[in-house]
């Protein structure tokens, strides 16, 4: 890769690891729904100027069913779910969390969708699957509310899921749709089905400057500059490269809510995030542990 495409690809992990941040700066001030549908706003507000081309726009009108179900299932729910979170989880264990939508998009896969998985695969489901367990049981003590930090977990493994059934989903039926088209058209979509939970839920008192700034960061910087980062190394390195970008989110993630927020980064956390990043790795075939070599010895005691 060209030192261009490695900044970019840090950028972006720094981007969606800061989405965590902004969403714990903003949740409280906002209400889960209110930012959410503000963020979809935002960004549908800032990207509208990169659809205003034929191509795009006759794309959308002829696919905006599929568009408006990935932008619910994408954006709208995710945002909702990890906004929710944000109120009770730590930035950097929600980012810890958002990690494991690979392990969900190949074990659903393979359980409802025939799909193969090989030896190496397998077994990466399993130690990615075993950090789930090991963050949630190490995790389940944090904060005075117990009951609400395990909704909030159970929010991010939701958001997950909505993750998944959009990957599944796009893979299937929107391979003849521009990437772009698809990234800003389903942002509109979430704008559009957030909107009235937004003026309705709206809080009573006004948030904060600090808020306000939270909330546009997520909007512009970690939505619409993010996704237009992504298509474009999607374009120069391929999609095996710019997925490793999932590996950089929950290091960021952490890493801005101990700056920022002076969270404690718990051994529960650090555990975690290693176990199933290192599932993550197998599963994917990003991480390939190559047989072992036969040797002359070897062919000499079988003769």
């Amino acid at each position: 890769m060209k030192k261009s495409d490695v900044a970019a690809l840090i950028l972006l992990g720094a981007l969606w690891g800061a989405s965590f941040l902004f969403m714990r700066m903003g949740a409280a001030q906002f209400g889960s729904m209110a930012l959410a549908g503000m963020r979809a706003i935002g960004a549908a507000i800032c990207s509208i100027p990169l659809l205003l081309s034929r191509q795009r726009l006759a794309e959308l009108r002829a696919n905006w069913r599929s568009v408006a179900l990935i932008g619910l299932a994408n954006s709208a729910l995710p945002f909702m779910l990890f906004s929710y979170a944000a109120q009770s989880l730590p930035a950097g264990l929600s980012a810890i969390f958002d990690a494991i939508a690979p392990l969900l998009v190949a074990l659903s896969g393979w359980l409802w969708l025939s799909e193969r998985l090989n030896a190496m695969q397998a077994s990466g489901l399993v130690i990615g699957m075993s950090g789930v367990v090991w963050l949630i049981g190490g995790s389940m003590g944090l904060g005075h509310g117990g009951a609400s930090v395990g909704w909030a977990m159970a929010a991010c493994v939701g958001a997950n899921i909505c993750y998944t059934f959009g990957a599944h989903y796009s893979h299937r039926r929107m391979q003849s749709i521009s990437p772009l088209t698809v990234a800003i058209g389903s942002q509109v979509a979430a704008a559009l089905i957030l909107l009235p939970s937004t003026v309705w839920l709206w809080p009573a008192t006004s948030p904060t400057l600090q808020a306000w700034l939270a909330m546009f960061g997520l909007a512009a910087g970690c939505t619409t500059f993010a996704y237009v980062l992504f298509y474009r190394l999607l374009a120069h390195i391929g999609s095996m490269r710019s997925m490793s970008v999932l590996y950089l989110i929950p290091v960021f993630g952490v890493v801005w809510g101990a700056l920022f927020l002076h969270e404690t980064i718990t051994m529960a956390m650090a555990g975690g995030c290693i176990v199933i990043l290192l599932g993550v790795a197998l599963t994917t075939g990003l991480l390939k542990i190559r047989p072992k070599a036969p040797s002359p010895l070897d062919a000499v005691e079988k003769a």
